[in-house]
C-alpha cells in the first residue's frame, strides 16, 4: 500500500491472486443470471454459511437493505439494537426505502440486546401497532469494539423468533473474524438465523463486493429486491472472482490481523496517557482513547501521524481513535505506528 492505513479493514488493495483472478475471470451476464464465476461464488458462500442459495451485491449496506426488504414490508417493524450498523450507519435505508419502522434497544457492552426485552418488543396483534417482522443481529458487533458474539446468543434469539413467527437477519460484515475469534464454522453462528450479509472486502481483502445468503425463496425475494435498489450487474464475475480468492485463501489468516490488533493494543496501554483495554480486544479492532493530560485532540494526533509517518487512524470521538488491522497491516507497520505515536504525544 502506499500508506500505512489504520483507518479501517476496508482500505485493504486486493492480493496479487485475485488481481491475477480478475484478469482471468470466465464472466457472463450475471442479470440473466449466465456469469459461472459469480454462480460459483454464491455456491460456496451458501456452503460456507450454512443456506440454501445466495446472492452477490455490491455491497454490505445493499445486501443488508435487500434482505431487510425481502422479509419486511411497509408498516412492519424491524427489532434492532441502538447502535446496530443497519440502523445507524447504512442512511436509514429500512426505512426510506421500505417504509420499515425500526423498533430500537439498548444493547449491553458486547453488543448484545436483552432476550427478554426483545421478546417484550414484540408488538401484540393489535391494529394500534406495527407489525413485529423481523430481528436483526449483528456479528461480529462493530460499534463494541468488533466483539465476536457466542452463538448461543444467536440462539436465544432464535428461540424467541420462533415463538412468534418472526425472521431473524444478520448483518455479519465480518462474520468470519467472529467464526475465527472463536474457532468455529462460520455455519455454526449462522445457523440460528434466516439470513446473513458478509463482506468479501474488509479482512477478506476483495475490491468490491457482499453476499447475501438464506433460503432459495428467500434469495428469490432479494433478487428481485436488489433489481429494484439498482444492484443488478452485468459481467460481475470479474469481481466474483476476487471473491472467490477471498473465501479459499483469507479467512483463516484473519487469525493474524486479530494477533496484531491484540499486540497493538498491548503496545498502546504501555504508552503514557493512552487508555486502552487489552482484554477487550478480540478480533481486529482497537479502541483507545487520550487522558485529559494529553492537550492534543484526536484530529491534532491523527494529523501529525499522516505527517510524521504516514500512518492514518480514524478519529472516533474529540480524544479517541478506532484502529483496525488488515492483510496489509503487519508487524513492522503496527511498531511504526507505536513508535510514532510515542514520540508524538511525548512532545504534545
Amino acid at each position: 500500500m502506499d500508506r500505512i492505513d489504520f483507518r479501517s479493514d476496508t482500505v485493504s488493495w486486493p492480493t496479487p491472486a485475485m488481481r491475477e483472478a480478475m484478469a482471468q475471470a470466465k464472466v457472463g451476464d450475471d442479470v440473466y443470471g449466465e456469469d459461472p464465476t459469480v454462480r460459483e461464488l454464491e455456491a460456496l458462500a451458501a456452503e460456507m454459511t450454512g443456506k440454501e442459495a445466495a446472492l452477490f451485491v455490491a455491497s454490505g449496506t445493499m445486501g443488508n437493505l435487500v434482505g431487510i426488504l425481502a422479509h419486511a414490508g411497509r408498516g412492519d417493524e424491524a427489532i434492532v439494537g441502538a447502535d446496530a450498523h443497519t440502523y445507524l450507519y447504512e442512511a436509514g435505508g429500512m426505512a426510506t426505502l421500505g417504509g420499515i419502522f425500526p423498533h430500537v434497544l439498548p444493547t449491553d457492552e458486547t453488543g448484545r440486546m436483552d432476550v427478554t426485552a426483545v421478546e417484550t418488543a414484540v408488538s401484540p396483534d393489535d391494529a394500534h401497532f406495527p407489525r413485529t417482522r423481523l430481528i436483526l443481529v449483528e456479528n461480529s458487533y462493530g460499534s463494541k469494539g468488533g466483539y465476536p458474539l457466542p452463538p448461543d446468543y444467536f440462539a436465544s434469539i432464535r428461540t424467541v423468533a420462533d415463538r412468534h413467527g418472526l425472521a431473524v437477519h444478520m448483518d455479519g460484515a465480518r462474520l468470519f473474524n467472529a467464526a475465527v475469534a472463536q474457532n468455529i464454522p462460520a455455519a455454526d453462528i449462522t445457523q440460528h438465523v434466516d439470513s446473513v450479509t458478509f463482506c468479501l472486502s474488509k479482512g477478506l481483502c476483495a475490491p468490491v463486493g457482499s453476499v447475501l445468503c438464506g433460503s432459495q425463496r428467500f434469495i428469490d425475494r432479494a433478487h428481485r429486491m436488489r433489481k429494484v435498489v439498482g444492484g443488478g450487474m452485468r459481467q460481475a464475475g470479474i469481481l466474483a472472482s476476487a471473491g472467490l480468492v477471498a473465501l479459499h485463501e483469507m479467512v483463516e489468516r484473519l487469525a493474524d490481523d486479530h494477533q496484531r490488533a491484540q499486540a497493538l493494543a498491548q503496545g498502546l496501554a504501555q504508552i503514557p496517557g493512552i487508555i486502552v483495554q487489552p482484554d477487550s480486544v478480540k478480533t481486529n479492532m482497537v479502541f483507545f482513547s487520550m487522558g485529559d493530560e494529553i492537550g492534543m485532540t484526536a484530529e491534532d494526533v491523527a494529523a501529525a501521524l499522516q505527517q510524521q509517518a504516514n500512518v492514518w487512524v480514524g478519529p472516533n470521538s474529540l480524544k479517541g481513535f478506532r484502529a483496525v488491522t488488515h492483510y496489509w497491516i503487519g508487524d513492522r507497520e503496527v511498531e511504526i505506528f507505536l513508535t510514532a505515536l510515542r514520540e508524538i504525544l511525548a512532545e504534545a
